[in-house]
């Protein structure tokens, strides 16, 4: 196949590929990061921002340096930015790079920028200490990435938000979206009557408070984006957490994005999404400190392609696969024989996003299904590396692709795979991945697409679902979303029907025979789960 020649001239000032198997960390690990470290500070402790980030790097050889769990936010510790910044000047010295989340800095975690109480001078204030910490660093590359507060719907979308949104949050949804829409475009009588109506029902402390925080927010992703120009920041990301169009997220990131446009690509970026910027900024940074400029050849499934707008997005999804690969630091192509990565994503051809937990996620072939699979088989054989984004679902993969993939011998002949949360979530966490697995060994390419297999498909499509029919069932008191006295319980019956999904779904060989696979709930909840497959005769 063909490379052109600064592709090929990158990959060789890397160093080779390395073949040292998943699991031996504590062994100088080979690869172009061996003796190199890097300090990252997560957005929360979920283990798509920190520990399987975090595993993508050290496959790669380097060192990666994470705070302690118990400085990091969770669901109801959001986190200790004072804390923070005293461990990153520790730990700082002798770093290749530094990759921090802003939200984790400023309010402790993506929930803590929810849910505090801080004043704006205060959020300002240690805004400022990152430009005082690089000025200290000055030869340490800082890569920052941060978030647009969400609106939620309300109602069953309310978890991790103050607790008046269970009541009243489906009327600031609506009422906001109204602000949206009339800056876009205007509102007919009878919007306007609804806006009014609705600032008449919210009370009035509540909307404040909620406004206010988000002014907070605001006025803090402004001045971070500033910094950015200034030169703080060798890269500073800013997405969108679950967003949709219209909403106060849209209003405001048009806003901030207006603001990026000066900045430029090459400086900074507003996009959709936030559980990938982590993975993406670790990405960035390694292709910096390696000198590496990938390549990526995007192509889309049948009907609307990249003009799908998917669910808890406010941008087509063509758009925010563009912004990823510019924040990685990558080019796209537009002739897969130039590629270093292929990226195929597939969306269902009406530019529909439905729940993979939905009846309708079953392994019969969709509309479009056989086609997308054809092209992942023809540019397969034919010896691209290709990754696949599987988005026509929201939250989980899509079973009857994956069926595809299986009975095609597909899975493993992939350089990466993505179809956890949000299609952004998905394909960002993709890309920042994918791009570093050409300097892998097949057997932790392998890895990572395990894991994937089980937590996009496995648990989010399939078994997630079948546990919280059976919760009822389990001994202890506890539910969906706080599991408490049945957590155990639920650990152990979940890895029983993971194991047994795998068994039956998964192409083998694998890297390694299934041996057993363990569970852990780490937010005492069943959205997330952070499994694990044992393999015995394991290759390196």
């Amino acid at each position: 196949m063909k490379k052109k020649f600064l592709s090929l001239l990158a990959i060789a000032c890397c160093g080779l590929l390395w073949t040292a198997g998943p699991g031996e960390a504590k062994a100088a690990p080979e690869g172009p990061g061996r003796g190199k470290k890097i300090v990252y500070i997560p957005i929360d402790t979920r283990p798509v921002n920190d520990s399987q980030t975090v595993a993508v790097a050290e496959k790669l050889g380097y060192e990666v340096l994470v705070p302690p769990k118990e400085m990091l936010g969770g669901r109801e510790d959001y986190g200790h930015p004072e804390e923070l910044l005293a461990w990153l000047e520790q730990n700082a010295p002798g770093a290749r790079a530094a990759v921090v989340s802003t939200d984790a800095m400023l309010y402790g975690s993506l929930v803590g920028s929810r849910m505090h109480d801080l004043t704006a001078e205060k959020i300002l204030h240690r805004a400022e200490q990152l430009k005082s910490f690089q000025e200290k660093h000055p030869g340490l590359p800082l890569y920052a990435f941060g978030t647009i507060m969400r609106t939620p719907r309300g109602g069953a979308y309310s978890s991790a938000e103050p607790a008046y949104y269970q009541e009243y949050g489906a009327g600031i949804f609506r009422y906001t979206a109204l602000l949206d829409k009339e800056e876009m475009e205007g509102l007919s009588r009878k919007e306007q009557k609804e806006r009014d109506k609705l600032k008449q029902e919210i009370p009035e402390g509540y909307l404040q408070d909620w406004l206010q925080r988000r002014a907070k927010n605001y006025n803090a992703n402004t001045r971070l984006m500033e910094m950015a120009e200034e030169g703080v920041f060798n890269y500073f990301l800013l997405g969108c957490d679950d967003s949709v169009v219209p909403s106060q997220t849209h209003l405001e990131s048009r806003h901030l994005e207006e603001q990026g446009s000066v900045i430029g690509k090459t400086r900074s970026v507003v996009t959709s999404g936030a559980d990938e910027l982590g993975m993406l900024m670790m990405a960035r940074a390694i292709n910096d400190n390696l000198r590496n400029v990938p390549f990526i050849y995007a192509e889309y499934a049948r009907g609307k392609g990249r003009d799908t707008i998917p669910d808890y997005t406010n941008e087509k999804i063509g758009e925010s696969v563009d912004k990823a690969i510019a924040s990685i630091g990558a080019l796209q192509v537009m002739d897969p024989q130039r590629a270093d990565l292929v990226l195929l994503v597939s969306t269902s051809p009406d530019g529909k996003t439905f729940e993979a937990n939905s009846p309708k996620n079953t392994k019969k072939p969709r509309k479009g299904t056989k086609a997308f699979l054809a092209k992942v088989k023809d540019y397969t054989e034919q010896g691209y590396p290709v990754a696949v984004a599987d988005i026509a679902y929201g939250n989980g993969a899509d079973n009857a692709l994956m069926e595809g993939l299986r009975k095609e011998d597909l899975q493993f002949r992939l350089q990466g795979y993505g179809g956890w949360n949000t299609a952004t979530n998905s394909t960002g966490f993709l890309l920042g991945s994918a791009t570093l697995a050409n300097k892998m060994g097949k057997a932790d390419v392998e890895d990572l697409l395990l894991t994937r297999y089980l937590d996009d498909w496995a648990y989010q499509a399939n078994v997630r679902g079948e546990m919280a029919n059976l919760l009822g069932t389990l001994p202890g008191e506890g539910d969906y979303g706080k599991l408490d006295g049945k957590k155990k319980a639920a650990q152990e019956k979940t890895a029983e029907l993971l194991e047994n999904f795998l068994r039956e779904n998964l192409c083998s060989p694998v890297n390694g025979e299934i041996k057993s696979v363990k569970v852990d709930f780490p937010w005492n909840r069943m959205f997330e789960c952070d499994g694990k497959v044992i393999l015995k005769n394991k290759q390196k």
